[in-house]
Formats: C-alpha cells, structure tokens, sequence
C-alpha cells in the first residue's frame, strides 16, 4: 500500500538524473539507448526528451516515430506510476490505446509533456474504491526546441485494482 510520501519518493528518483538513468538501462534499455530522458516531474506533470540521433533517426533525416512515440508514453507513464505507487491498494496499469499526430519533421530535441496528473490520480483512486477498471485518455504534446509543435498523441491507460 502506498502513500502520497511513496509518491514524491518515486517523484524524486525520477528527477534523479543517475538513478533514473539506471533504472531506464534495466528496464526500458530501448529508450535509454535512443537517449529519452526525463527534463522534469512533478505530480501534476512530465516532461521527457528524445534528440534526434544515430540511434534514434530514420532514414528520411529526423526523428524515428517510434522513438517520438516512447518518449511520449514516457511522459505520461510515469505520471501513471506514481501515482499507482502513491495509491492506497495494488494498482495495474496498461496502455490500451495510442493515437499520434506528426505535424513536423523532428530534426533536434523534441520534448513531450503530460499534464494529467491529477486526472491520472483521480483515474487510479476510482479503480481502488471502486474494485472495477478505470480508463483514461490523456494529451500528450511534443514540441522542438523552437518551441513549434512536432507530434501529438492521445495515450489511453487503464488501471484496476489487484486483489490481495
């Protein structure tokens, strides 16, 4: 069982840079080789990076969509789980659905940020209380370093709560 302190310890380790870095080599090292990272957290929101690389290019001269497409979840998966590990019972969480807009060729760093926290917390706590799976759609936009928007996806997760 979790508490709003296991949250902000989660939060913490996250804007750890070594760490978290640690952590993305274990267990997502595709991401962690494509070079996403987190920029910042916080409970309410999420910022993540991918640049645009070797390792992460296409052969068309900008970023690969699937390394957009991670640094997207990225950003709005651990919002998700934080607050699942903030939460007052065992919560799963799945990705059940992704849509993606590509507005503009990603040439450098593209970053994407999630501000649905508090609707991933409202979210997850309708999952406890309730014993039943709760669904949710959250915004993610992806902007260069000049600020114009490159990609937006729509990021659906569902949550439910496991039993003891």
């Amino acid at each position: 069982m979790g508490t709003p302190d296991t949250t902000e310890r989660f939060i913490a380790l996250v804007n750890n840079r070594f760490k978290f870095s640690l952590f993305l080599l274990y267990k997502l090292p595709s991401a962690w080789m494509a070079g996403v990272r987190v920029r910042r957290m916080s409970a309410e929101s999420c910022t993540t990076v991918v640049p645009y690389r070797w390792l992460s290019q296409n052969p068309f001269r900008s970023t690969y969509f699937a390394c957009l497409a991670m640094a997207a979840e990225m950003s709005s998966g651990l919002l998700a789980m934080a607050h699942a590990n903030g939460a007052p019972a065992k919560v799963s969480m799945l990705v059940t659905g992704m849509e993606g807009i590509f507005l503009k060729k990603a040439k450098n760093k593209t970053y994407f940020t999630c501000d649905a926290g508090e609707n991933i917390q409202h979210a997850i706590n309708q999952a406890v209380q309730t014993g039943e799976p709760s669904a949710l759609t959250v915004q993610v936009a992806g902007v260069g370093e000049d600020g114009a928007e490159i990609a937006r996806f729509m990021i659906t997760w569902s949550f439910k709560k496991i039993s003891s």
